[in-house]
């Protein structure tokens, strides 16, 4: 064997690490590997009820009082296509009232893209909310369920779902709200069959960050909600909490834009959310379950050639910090050179963002949104226009800043004792006083 020195080798070591970034776009190390549950789903027939239970699996949980399994279950896209999601329910050991347990929808905010990016799959995920940056965080990323202890002790079913794409197969619609707002109502429907849980049809939705605006979508879907093809067509959505939510459609302008003023809107758009090598990440999902969603949009649209490579490369395989991670070690501060000058059909991803985004419609329910003053990742504008997009229509929405410097990630915290007393009103009929008026 030939000996190398010591210089010599140093070269090499530096010649690999920069030169890393063309030997990974440019090699396939295939699929993600999943847990035993998730690869092993039944597939969906075609003529499959929303809602219909796939597969159910009892789980161990650190909470007193709680039962716990893993679900997967049928749901739908924006475009009407049948998907699998998968996600937890959470119950109360004690006993149910004769009309079942009101349930409570989590929809959670961003954990990534790739098959393993379910929070499901977590080590223990019916716990209360872990925050993975957090002094007492002990993952790689969010989990669990925010204000656990406070909703089972109030007698609740939590349901939690992961999103079409992060478990159950197909490619995850990052931010395509539309298509998350199906996967929460129809875990509502899952939950609601599922006789362990004692469930009745009355539901509340509450999710943060891509689940805010999840939630925001939900609130519009009133005909998908009545639609006469799932497993419980009676459930009742009574309120919609909302924490931090984004709204892409509601800061698009309302008359129709040509092809200049189109690409001058998402070149904007791009800018806001490519100031750090985070907020790019997001951005960069977001055009990625774009193209998931409505596949005649292409990456190569927003992303130059390397770009899109990398791009793919990475969230086929990585979940949100992991994949910020890869970004930075590869580009550093480079990384906005992966962005195209010159979008191409500017028009296309315009009215595909309207499509998947928050419907202009009036909310079937009270909505609820809570904000932090010091937000720099969902801007706080989304949520204002929305409310006031909302009450032109005749929507009952309240918006509340929260008290103190509160960011991004400090709202769910922050809003818990305030939404867990909300929802309580909700549930127990009260009404609520209308906001905008």
């Amino acid at each position: 064997m030939k000996k190398i020195s010591y210089k010599h080798y140093v070269c090499l070591s530096l010649l690999t690490v920069f030169s890393s970034p063309s030997f990974a776009l440019d090699h396939d190390f295939g699929p993600v590997d999943m847990g035993s549950f998730y690869s092993s789903i039944p597939a969906s027939q075609p003529n499959a009820k929303l809602g219909a239970l796939l597969k159910v699996e009892k789980i161990s949980t650190s909470m007193p009082g709680v039962n716990a399994w893993r679900i997967a279950y049928v749901s739908s896209d924006v475009e009407g296509r049948k998907t699998i999601s998968t996600g937890i329910i959470a119950a109360p050991v004690s006993k149910a009232p004769s009309s079942g347990r009101p349930i409570v929808a989590w929809a959670h905010g961003t954990t990534g893209t790739a098959q393993t990016c379910g929070p499901s799959q977590v080590l223990n995920p019916a716990q209360p909310l872990n925050q993975y940056f957090s002094p007492t965080g002990n993952s790689w990323t969010d989990f669990g369920l925010p204000g656990m202890e406070a909703l089972i002790k109030a007698g609740y079913v939590i349901v939690a779902t992961d999103y079409q794409g992060l478990g159950g197969g197909g490619k995850h619609q990052y931010t395509v709200a539309a298509t998350q707002a199906r996967d929460v109502i129809n875990s509502i429907r899952a939950a609601s069959i599922f006789t362990e849980a004692h469930a009745g049809s009355k539901a509340i939705v509450y999710g943060w960050s891509q689940g805010g605006g999840a939630t925001l979508a939900a609130a519009g879907l009133t005909d998908y909600l009545n639609a006469k093809d799932s497993v419980n067509d009676g459930i009742q959505l009574v309120g919609f909490v909302a924490m931090a939510p984004f709204d892409v459609a509601v800061t698009i302008p309302s008359e129709k834009l040509d092809a200049k003023s189109a690409n001058k809107y998402l070149q904007a758009l791009g800018d806001s959310f490519s100031g750090n090598i985070f907020n790019f990440t997001h951005y960069a999902q977001n055009i990625w379950g774009m193209t998931a969603a409505f596949p005649a949009l292409k990456l190569t649209d927003i992303f130059t050639e390397e770009g899109a490579k990398a791009v793919n490369g990475i969230f086929v395989r990585k979940c949100m910090h992991v994949a910020s991670d890869s970004f930075n070690y590869t580009y550093h501060n480079e990384y906005k050179k992966l962005l195209r000058s010159d979008i191409q059909n500017p028009v296309l991803w315009i009215e595909a963002n309207k499509k998947g985004s928050v419907l202009p419609v009036k909310p079937m329910a009270p909505v609820i949104i809570y904000f932090g003053n010091h937000d720099t990742t969902v801007p706080p504008i989304m949520g204002e226009l929305y409310y006031k997009q909302m009450c032109k229509l005749g929507g009952n929405i309240t918006r509340i800043q929260l008290p103190g410097d509160q960011t991004h990630f400090s709202t769910p915290p922050v809003a818990e004792p305030l939404y867990v007393k909300w929802i309580a009103d909700r549930f127990a009929d009260k009404p609520v006083e209308h906001s905008c008026a």
